[in-house]
């Protein structure tokens, strides 16, 4: 399934505004539950979550931060 630019950037807004906080409250209070671990123990399960999170939605990130593709070719100007 191919999402258009447009699509790929209000999913990725989406994205950023409601699942990444929600992950970050399911995280934190899974660890509070678990007990707290040795510092470094910690800082490297943060580490990995805060990576994790993003592997799934590679293909919505990529590209949304240039220019929309549509844009580039009604601006050319004529040769």
């Amino acid at each position: 399934m191919a999402l258009s630019y447009r699509a790929r950037r209000r999913l990725s807004l989406l994205l950023l505004l409601v699942w990444l906080p929600l992950y970050v409250v399911v995280a934190v209070t899974v660890m509070n539950l678990l007990g707290r671990p040795a510092f470094w123990i910690e800082l490297l399960i943060y580490i990995s979550l805060g990576v994790l999170w993003a592997l799934p939605f590679r293909a919505v990130f990529r590209g949304v931060g240039k220019a929309e593709p549509e844009a580039d070719a009604g601006e050319k100007a004529p040769d």
